[in-house]
């Protein structure tokens, strides 16, 4: 149904109303905007009521108009350019304060993560984290910063090897997960527009016998077809920047639910760290930062 929404649409154009043929010819010219609009907002854009809009989508094969506003967000989540995003994010705040606007999505991506994001999944993608011999990160462009960040973590809390990759290079990609096996594990991250790369990193990793944990989006993201694990985390396709908040909040409590998972060994790491750190004085002293006031 998200696939052929279009053309559902132009094989039931003759049978439309008048109202639901506007609603169908604004769609099929402007989804990339209908597809962020409320029912209400669609009906003020094309002249007609909201449950006209509502009739439309029922109409459609649709259970409410909430379900085709996810099918015209699916069909599109590669589609949108840096341009496109400028003019949706432009119309979806209006005169509202960005700042506001901007947190409170945010607010809610996270509170959707919560909803969505299988607590089976979570648990098995922690173990097999745990007992992996080795784990490959996988994070390009945008997703390369909470990758970095996790892998941060993860060279902490592990004596085993990380390894990062955050290249769209197919040849720097493979030379780094060639040597994966059956007792490994991958992470990848990606999110609208898709990495390609990332997709044949996790289809490498599945023929391989490797565990293979996605985080993206949705469960309509390519990832998924080679995920054992599916960490769903919500993000925004249609902002000017990659809301990695909900992904980065997710990645947080897979960090420390491995901590936890390994909490006797993760204990004396940082107790050992800690001794290097205060020896080596990495971190000011709140005394120094006191001193500095004064000084000034």
């Amino acid at each position: 149904m998200i696939t052929h929404l279009l053309t559902r649409i132009d094989l039931m154009m003759n049978s439309f109303s008048k109202g639901q043929k506007r609603i169908a010819l604004y769609i099929e010219e402007h989804y990339d905007k209908a597809a962020f609009m409320t029912a209400s907002k669609l009906g003020e854009t094309v002249g007609v009521s909201e449950s006209t809009v509502v009739r439309f989508a029922t109409e459609l094969g649709y259970d409410g108009y909430p379900k085709l506003q996810k099918a015209m967000q699916e069909m599109i989540r590669n589609k949108l350019t840096s341009v496109q995003r400028i003019e949706v994010t432009s119309s979806r705040i209006g005169n509202n304060n960005v700042l506001d606007s901007v947190l409170n999505q945010d607010i809610e991506k996270i509170r959707r993560t919560i909803e969505e994001t299988s607590h089976e999944d979570f648990d098995r993608a922690v173990d097999e984290i745990c007992k992996a011999k080795r784990i490959y990160i996988f994070g390009v462009r945008s997703t390369a910063a909470i990758a970095s960040f996790l892998a941060y973590y993860f060279e902490l809390i592990f004596d085993n090897n990380v390894i990062v990759i955050n290249t769209t290079s197919a040849t720097t990609t493979y030379e780094n997960i060639f040597r994966m096996t059956s007792d490994d594990v991958i992470i990848g991250i990606s999110f609208p527009r898709y990495s390609k790369m990332a997709i044949e990193a996790m289809d490498f990793a599945r023929r391989r016998g490797a565990h293979s944990i996605a985080i993206t989006d949705s469960m309509a993201s390519p990832l998924i077809s080679s995920a054992d694990s599916v960490l769903i985390a919500r993000s925004d396709m249609a902002s000017i920047v990659d809301s990695l908040v909900a992904p980065l909040s997710l990645i947080n409590a897979l960090i420390v639910a491995t901590v936890l998972k390994k909490k006797d060994e993760v204990t004396e790491t940082f107790r050992e760290l800690e001794q290097v750190w205060n020896r080596e004085d990495v971190y000011a002293s709140h005394d120094e930062n006191e001193k500095k006031t004064d000084d000034k």
